[in-house]
């Protein structure tokens, strides 16, 4: 999105210090920072001032800073350089209401959301100029600098809503002004700021209850908690499913060799087949949702899922690999929280293999997280799937150290399988990474 360094003021009631420049997009990291762009020093962990020079010398156009200017290019003064981003994120969401036409989504759950925005996407890349968040950008800092890195001519914003506790999904809601919001799931993830699972079904209903009355919420009806959101709104209602009667429904399904789910699916417009491009059944689950978003924003169901086909996932979901030995291994690293790591283990039950291994980190944030973690370790131990604790005895498993896992995983011989998966905090991605190098 171009604009002006007054824009910036303006929006923020900030000060620019320097000449009017002319920028196009922003940037929190200095490191991926593109030449044109506005720089945002955030303050937290690290103080982002502190790497100013570091933006200008990769071409900033522009920075916000609370600190007295240097002479060093244009800089615009504000109170908070947070909460700068985050007017400016709302600056920018108005200037999109034209192109956009109601086609600004807004998705969270405890799981899915990432792969569904992916998804989502893809399907409505197959008609629309769509612009999505990067990665997770799904916070207060990560949510604005989607908006503001949209093209200006963009037809669909997909814009995933982390939830960290009370009041976020609001607080995102206000920003990006969600025409249709879509939930995925409510599961057992970051409990402990929100008092459990109904804590974690009021906050992820932060969604719906923003939308217009004339906007959609899409829900998911396999889970009932998701379901009953339909009260919340004023809203009209659309319902996808893989077991029960819904809007958009998998009427039969199928799995290949690596995991991937071809299914039939029906709609309000027309019935279509289509290949998850992702190993796991509730991978099919994301990918209805998705089909969902595409019909609802006006995208013919043949054209959305021949998009989706082509899809590229996030980093870290669900990735498939073969070891140098012919071992499968299913890398799911990014997050785990009980419901995912759940179908993770599912999915490595249904791949054929002749011996089936789990490598869990811990899953972070739970309420109860003894009585959680014993309780996927009675899972794997149904489906007949080994598992090993890396850096955590709470599985009541072999505890074992990232270079273990890698010599586990690399002395796998061919037909054997995998799964790595563990939340942020155990950094399994490093057990990928050392195997990818041998």
């Amino acid at each position: 999105m171009r604009f002006m360094a007054a824009d910036v003021a303006n929006a923020t009631g900030g000060k620019v210090v320097g000449q009017n420049a002319h920028l196009d997009g922003v940037s929190f990291d200095s490191r991926s920072l593109r030449p044109g762009q506005l720089f945002v020093p955030i303050v937290a962990e690290r103080d982002g001032h502190d790497f100013i020079d570091d933006a200008i010398a990769r071409g900033a156009g522009a920075y916000l800073t609370t600190r007295e200017p240097q002479g060093r290019r244009t800089a615009i003064v504000v109170p908070d350089t947070l909460a700068a981003l985050m007017d400016l994120g709302k600056f920018g969401r108005a200037r999109l209401d034209a192109s956009t036409n109601g086609r600004v989504i807004g998705i969270t759950g405890s799981v899915g959301k990432t792969s569904t925005k992916d998804f989502a996407r893809a399907a409505l890349s197959s008609m629309l100029r769509t612009a999505a968040s990067d990665k997770s950008f799904n916070n207060d800092q990560g949510l604005p600098t989607t908006i503001m890195n949209a093209p200006d001519d963009v037809e669909a914003m997909v814009l995933e809503m982390g939830m960290r506790g009370f009041g976020e999904i609001s607080r995102l809601c206000a920003i990006a002004r969600p025409h249709i919001g879509v939930v995925t799931a409510v599961a057992a993830a970051h409990t402990e700021r929100v008092g459990g699972l109904d804590g974690v079904e009021k906050a992820k209903g932060e969604l719906v209850e923003a939308l217009p009355t004339s906007g959609t919420a899409i829900l998911n009806g396999d889970d009932p908690r998701v379901a009953r959101m339909a009260s919340r709104t004023s809203a009209h209602v659309v319902t996808y499913a893989m077991t029960t009667t819904a809007d958009v429904a998998m009427t039969s399904q199928s799995m290949d060799a690596d995991g991937a789910v071809t299914m039939s699916v029906t709609s309000p417009w027309g019935d279509v087949t289509v290949r998850v491009p992702a190993a796991g059944v509730h991978m099919a689950s994301n990918a209805l949702a998705a089909l969902a978003i595409a019909g609802v924003c006006g995208v013919p169901i043949a054209d959305a899922a021949r998009g989706l086909e082509s899809a590229r996932l996030s980093p870290m979901r669900m990735e498939n690999h073969v070891t140098a030995g012919g071992a499968r291994v299913v890398a799911d690293c990014y997050n785990a929280n009980p419901a995912s790591v759940a179908a993770a283990l599912r999915t490595l039950a249904a791949l054929q293999a002749s011996r089936r291994v789990a490598v869990l980190g811990v899953m972070a944030e739970l309420a109860d997280e003894a009585v959680e973690h014993r309780r996927i370790a009675d899972l794997a131990a149904e489906l007949g799937i080994e598992v090993f604790g890396v850096g955590t005895d709470l599985y009541g498993a072999e505890v074992i150290t990232i270079d273990d896992a890698v010599s586990l995983i690399d002395g796998l011989g061919e037909g054997a399988a995998a799964l790595v998966k563990g939340s942020r905090v155990a950094r399994l991605e490093r057990v990928v990474s050392a195997l990818r190098l041998r």
